[in-house]
């Protein structure tokens, strides 16, 4: 089974068409959303509680949706910059504390890192508006040629994260149809030139590849202890859904002891598989997953018990087969092209409580007992039909997301940034 992505590729931008906005970070238009813009899962599992019915246990307390504060974007520069170009790109971003700045994946067919400067953040009623980041340094191939050795071909790279003197990385295969990747993590220094200290790659855990190849986060101090390691690796999504989660999933693991361990150990704490689809089938019409689903990234802000899943999801009828507005197996204005489809399309974030998974940490429930406790819609500025979220970064010390819409200035991301209370 193959499903879609939240990244637009350049054959597919042709189709896309870009949809006006009042500049606000909102709650999704209900016609759009079909009045998923806060969805209420209790009926999923007898404990999931929405945020708002939960109170503060004076330690720490559950994000909503009003916790996030839109505070502008900005723009990434056009043209080619060492050997690719933002175009089609912006995924698997990370932010470095050190520098104030984010290192991110560049165009699809390329698949290398480059490193930006943040500009001013500014709202903007136009595109023209916003200021544009400046390259600090070009785009090379992080891990120096080592993630081709993962498998044959069509290689991405899944996720950075800036950790401690290290940039870590991962990768996947695609397209894995025989479930053959097992190595995806790499190590590399924060100087992209120096290709001798690319380090992989290595294998973490034993679930599969496709259950920890994607995005990354440190874990607040607070809950090191109680999930049993300092930072989250996890993966959603990607095709050939089998070898996959079906859904937001995240797993445990040390940084550190990359190429010391194989495989390296992990804490799994939240997957889904198709024996166990609780969020939903790849096949279905879902407000919280079908094979539409995708996610870039996560938030896990210091002094909340809250785990962020941000990504995309589609709300309309499920689909398999070519869309289009006319003519196609699917109605899918913003894709033509065979795969699935559920028009209309919204940014969603999937909200976990982190006390659930200690609770799985600790052997009283299962990875895929787990649901959200609160799942919201929202609308960007400048967003387009597919909105697509490529990445997701998070600096806690300044309580700063930065999301990027992929393909929003024409084929390029905008980084859009907010607060997080």
């Amino acid at each position: 089974m193959v499903q879609k992505t939240g990244f637009l590729s350049p054959v597919a931008l042709a189709v896309f068409a870009c949809e006006a906005s009042d500049g606000l970070f909102r709650p999704a238009d209900a016609s759009a959303s079909s009045d998923a813009e806060t969805l209420q899962v209790a009926d999923a599992t007898s404990d999931a509680l929405d945020a708002s019915t939960i109170a503060d246990t004076g330690q720490t307390r559950l994000l909503s949706q009003a916790d996030l504060g839109y505070l502008g974007a900005f723009r990434l520069p056009a043209g080619t910059f060492g050997g690719s170009s933002f175009a089609y790109g912006g995924t698997a971003m990370t932010y470095r504390a050190e520098t104030q700045s984010l290192f991110m994946a560049g165009h699809d067919w390329d698949q290398m890192v480059a490193e930006v400067a943040i500009p001013d953040i500014r709202m903007g009623a136009k595109i023209a508006d916003l200021a544009t980041a400046t390259v600090v340094q070009p785009f090379v191939d992080a891990t120096a040629g080592k993630m081709k050795t993962i498998g044959r071909d069509d290689i991405k790279v899944g996720g950075l994260m800036a950790y401690e003197q290290k940039l870590i990385g991962t990768a996947y295969v695609y397209y894995d149809a025989a479930h053959e990747q097992t190595l995806s993590h790499f190590t590399a220094s924060f100087n992209l030139a120096d290709a001798s200290t690319a380090k992989g790659m290595y294998q973490v855990g034993t679930l599969g590849a496709g259950y920890v190849s994607g995005y990354m986060s440190p874990i607040p101090k607070e809950w090191q202890n109680a999930l049993g390691g300092p930072a989250l690796t996890g993966q959603c999504c990607i095709p050939i859904v089998s070898r996959t989660s079906f859904g937001p999933g995240v797993a445990v693991f040390d940084p550190k002891n990359l190429g010391v361990d194989s495989p390296l150990k992990t804490v799994p704490l939240l997957y889904y598989t198709e024996e166990h689809a609780t969020l939903g089938k790849w096949g279905a019409t879902s407000k919280m997953y079908n094979g539409t689903s995708g996610v870039g990234g996560i938030i896990f802000a210091s002094g909340t018990r809250s785990v962020l899943f941000m990504g995309t999801h589609g709300v309309g009828p499920w689909c398999y087969g070519t869309g289009g507005s006319s003519g196609g197996n699917c109605y899918d204005p913003s894709d033509m092209y065979k795969g699935n489809h559920a028009y209309p399309y919204v940014h969603q974030v999937w909200a976990y409580d982190v006390e659930d998974f200690v609770k799985v940490r600790n052997g009283s429930r299962k990875p895929w007992e787990i649901v959200p406790y609160s799942i919201w819609n929202f609308d960007l500025p400048f967003q387009t039909a597919s909105r697509a979220i490529g990445s997701v970064a998070y600096d806690d010390a300044s309580r700063r997301a930065f999301v990027s819409e992929s393909n929003a200035d024409g084929d390029l991301p905008i980084i859009h940034v907010f607060s997080v209370k």
